[in-house]
């Protein structure tokens, strides 16, 4: 005899279980701050509850009787829905009673079980199968044009397995199991295009939108709820606010998400304690009609779970299907809970009249059922366990992704440092306004008085400011733009939601004079993205000039004001901020005073002679510190400040002489005689072997080689060294470019620069060009033996920028190399120096002395004669340099001099192209430029 406690007519763990399921639905609305549909989801439990046992005091005999009636009231309320429906959002499924609305297929699923039941417990006839099927045919047909394909199929699967607990025999299921499973692929030809995009979003892992969207917010509920939820967080109602269909379909997810594992276990347990339960009562049932019913009602439930919680898990496309009692469903509920009625109405009539139960022997419990019970476990353990999993897998990234969906920056641009000259004076400056904006979401626009203060401060009307907010598009609004003593105002107000943004607007105050040595600032675009991978949108840059080559030591560091939005992208509180760190300004070793000097003497020399551009620069000979930078023509960078002048931008860079470029850096030409001085070096870095500096060779004027005459630009006497440098003596360097060979004279004009970069810290450099027999070669051109001649006074195979001849000239004056820099120091009054490559001696710096007494003589009564009225010693060289491809084919004007001779502290190189004599047109911007100096100098 079987022990009294298994036989208790109620079944409390069935019941408990079903009130844990719809208490944690409670929960969940709650939490979710969803208060009305909270308190009708428990007068929905309870009205269930209170069903559910009037329902377990039915007798059994009643039962057929029910079933088919409420399989007749099911397909009434099916045929309806098409009349007399309910839509929402393109599906008619629900009818509407004015104070309740019904979901006829939620009926349709228990009025299926309880028919199939009645039906199928007569035991197996091919009529009664077949009208088996006809009766689970008719509402998933109607279900389905609903359209609702997740009910109808889950109608079907239901259905399904009904035929296989009834111990339907397996050869007419096989063909029509078979015929179900080859079907699935004709079902894409009937599926909505939303049903499509489910099926897509499923297949492809898109996260975009729609199915895809819900998706992924169902991931990061799960991921981020963790061991006990965040329901707890200040938060948690906006971070729940991106979960679609919380309340129903991702109720499983929410419940995570608000609750935590500890929730979704106790979900989990609740569903299995419901499903072993009506088993248990299906095999204590008296006849086949009340286990089959018990077992049917726990298929309802398994299915509903699976199907909803794999949808929930990613593990399966997105469905509609709820999860009885846990999602928001007043006809779901109140159905569900019934149907657990007819199941104690099972056991209770089990339990009572045992004696009118068929032998054990002979009883035929429903196939299958503790298999699929234990299946059924199995599947929703494995699902929770897949949960954990993605908390411990990827937890922290979707928290991350949480929060970033749900918050939005406004970025801050910090202050651009200044650039200032030697001495302090600024050559660019910041725009004076400074930007108001407002986050709606913030700010309270509902209060009269902040609205009257902001309006106040701004100067503004109200209606105005009002006005502004009421155009809101993205995160923040801008309402003004004020002075600084304004800004200032508005900062001391702390008003809620009001940022201060300084302006990003650039001054060039002295235009022309350095527009291409300064250059100009810009948006950020694709190039200065993949060069700065971390520059917001939208982020002001440096483009040329030194604003590009110091653009990170200028630009400082954003800020950001961040708040969080809603779902729509609505502010609704404040996230944080980080304030902006100003860029460091930029103290230059440039004079101003001898840059508008040098500015104004080479445009005077460019403009009064037939040359299209020039360049000038002043160099400290020590340090190689920029004092003077000129390039004419120039343009003016202000032009180039936002809002652009295009059409400005457009004739300035239409015009003759290259006014975009730095003509000291970026336009090279053959040197001329600047260069005698580099193939004098040669001779010195070997000794003198070739050719002793006191040796006196015939010049005259011309030189006969190789069957062409080379000319000198006046018959000359027979020259040394020292008369060669100081007259420029064409036909002497001739010869002792012969005597030294190409190869010879390339290696020391590489170690004095030429044919590379000077390293200045300037973007865009050009390197001239150094050719010998190997590299023409190489370059598909042909050494003549004229190529060697004409090299030996800076024609033909080489080219150099200005900077580079100041460079050399240095060189060959001190012994030192030194690397041009514009910039001295940083960080304003901290003044942190910015030190660059040392000078270094040249390993025949020793034997330059013939060299330099030969640029000395030039200067005194040479060709550079000219410095000789000045009360200061110098070295100087002067070129003139023919060149094929310049624009009027005029001869270029070159002149460079250090001063003083005994101990050289300045370098000044001068080039006008196609300017014509160097002595005649550059010489006396040379000339002004030291009479500057020395007027100035402490």
């Amino acid at each position: 005899m079987r022990a009294p406690q298994d036989h208790r007519i109620a079944d409390p763990w069935l019941i408990l279980a079903a009130v844990v399921l719809g208490g944690l639905g409670l929960l969940n609305l709650a939490s979710l701050g969803m208060t009305d549909l909270a308190v009708r989801h428990g007068v929905f439990v309870l009205a269930g509850v209170v069903l559910m046992l009037l329902v377990s005091r039915i007798r059994l005999i009643e039962l057929p009787r029910i079933a088919w009636a409420g399989y007749g009231i099911a397909i009434v309320l099916l045929l309806a829905v098409p009349l007399v429906g309910t839509t929402v959002n393109g599906a008619r499924r629900w009818i509407d009673l004015g104070f309740f609305t019904v979901q006829p297929s939620d009926v349709a699923k228990i009025a299926v079980v309880l028919a199939l039941a009645n039906l199928l417990a007569r035991g197996y006839r091919i009529g009664r199968f077949l009208l088996g099927l006809v009766v689970a045919a008719v509402p998933v047909v109607l279900v389905a044009l609903q359209p609702n394909l997740s009910s109808a199929i889950l109608i079907g699967a239901a259905a399904a397995v009904m035929l296989v607990l009834a111990r339907v025999p397996l050869l007419p299921l096989l063909p029509l199991f078979g015929l179900g499973v080859a079907s699935l692929p004709l079902a894409v030809l009937v599926l909505r295009p939303y049903q499509l995009g489910r099926v897509h979003a499923f297949l492809s892992g898109a996260r975009g939108d729609g199915a895809g969207w819900a998706a992924m917010q169902a991931e990061i509920a799960i991921g981020e709820g963790g061991l006990f939820g965040m329901a707890h967080e200040p938060l948690y109602g906006l971070r729940a606010s991106y979960l679609p269909e919380s309340e129903h379909d991702l109720a499983f997810a929410s419940l995570v998400h608000g609750w935590g594992m500890v929730g979704a276990a106790t979900a989990v347990a609740a569903i299995l304690v419901i499903v072993w339960r009506c088993a248990a009562a299906a095999r204590l049932a008296r006849s086949r009609e009340a286990a089959l019913v018990s077992s049917g009602i726990a298929v309802l439930y398994g299915l509903h779970a699976v199907v909803s919680i794999a949808v929930n898990l990613s593990l399966i496309p997105h469905t509609g299907l709820p999860i009885p009692l846990l999602s928001y469903g007043g006809t779901t509920a109140i159905t569900h809970l019934a149907a657990l009625g007819f199941v104690l109405a099972a056991r209770r009539d089990g339990v009572q009249r045992p004696l009118w139960a068929p032998p054990p022997r002979r009883r035929q419990h429903p196939r299958l059922v503790r298999t699929g019970a234990i299946t059924l476990t199995a599947g929703l353990v494995g699902m929770s366990m897949t949960a954990w999993q993605l908390q411990v897998a990827h937890g922290e990234e979707l928290r991350l992704r949480s929060e970033d969906q749900m918050t939005r920056c406004i970025r801050l641009p910090a202050e651009r440092g200044v650039i200032t000259d030697a001495s302090g004076k600024p050559l660019v400056r910041n725009g004076t306004e400074y930007e108001v904006q407002v986050v709606p979401g913030l700010f309270p626009t509902d209060d009269e008085n902040a609205r009257e203060q902001l309006a106040d401060v701004l100067g503004r009307k109200p209606a105005a400011v009002e006005a502004a907010l009421a155009e809101q598009v993205e995160v923040s609004v801008p309402v003004g733009k004020v002075p600084p003593r304004v800004a200032q105002q508005v900062t001391n107000a702390h008003l809620p939601g009001v940022l201060v943004v300084p302006s990003q607007l650039r001054s060039y105050p002295h235009g022309k004079m350095l527009g291409p040595l300064l250059g100009f600032v810009g948006i950020a675009d694709d190039a200065d993205m993949q060069r700065w991978p971390h520059l917001p949108l939208g982020a002001i840059v440096g483009k040329t000039g030194l604003e590009l080559e110091y653009d990170a030591l200028l630009r400082g560091v954003d800020g950001r004001q961040c708040v969080y939005v809603d779902p729509l992208g609505n502010p609704v509180a404040a996230a944080g901020r980080v304030d902006p760190i100003p860029g460091h300004d930029l103290r230059l070793n440039l004079d101003l005073s001898m840059q508008r000097v040098a500015t104004n003497a080479l445009a005077k020399a460019v403009h009064s002679s037939p040359g299209d551009l020039g360049a000038a620069i002043v160099m400290d000979a020590r340090t190689g510190a920029v004092k003077a930078m000129a390039s004419v023509p120039s343009y003016d960078n202000n032009i180039y400040s936002s809002p652009a002048n295009l059409k400005a931008i457009r004739q300035q860079s239409s015009r003759p002489g290259l006014p975009l470029f730095n003509h000291a850096t970026q336009v090279a030409g053959p040197p001329g005689s600047t260069f005698k001085i580099v193939v004098a070096s040669a001779n010195a870095r070997n000794g003198y072997k070739a050719l002793a500096p006191s040796t006196v060779i015939p010049t005259g004027g011309a030189f006969y080689y190789g069957g062409h005459t080379f000319g000198n630009w006046e018959v000359l006497p027979p020259a040394n060294l020292t008369d060669a440098i100081q007259w420029s003596n064409n036909v002497y360097f001739y010869k002792l470019a012969l005597m030294l060979g190409p190869e010879r004279i390339a290696r020391t004009a590489r170690l004095l620069g030429v044919g590379s970069p000077t390293g200045v810290d300037l973007p865009g450099e050009e390197g001239g060009y150094l050719g010998t027999p190997k590299s023409v070669e190489a370059e598909g051109g042909y050494w003549y033996p004229g190529s060697t001649v004409i090299m030996g006074i800076g024609q033909g195979p080489v080219t150099a920028t200005p900077l580079q001849l100041s460079r050399w000239t240095v060189g060959v004056a001190t012994g030192k190399m030194v690397t041009p820099q514009l910039a001295g120091s940083y960080g304003g009054t901290q003044n942190i120096p910015i030190v660059g490559a040392p000078p270094e001696r040249l390993p025949f710096a020793d034997k330059l002395g013939p060299v330099r007494k030969g640029m000395r003589a030039s200067a005194a009564a040479g060709t550079g004669g000219q410095l000789a009225s000045l009360p200061i010693t110098a070295l100087s060289k002067t070129g003139t340099a023919e060149d094929p491809t310049a624009p009027n084919g005029g001869t270029h004007a070159w002149f460079s001099a250090v001063v003083p001779a005994e101990n050289p502290r300045l370098v000044v190189s001068v080039f006008v192209r196609s300017g014509g004599y160097g002595s005649e047109v550059s010489g006396p911007v040379v000339t002004r430029i030291l009479e500057h100096y020395l007027e100035n100098r402490r």
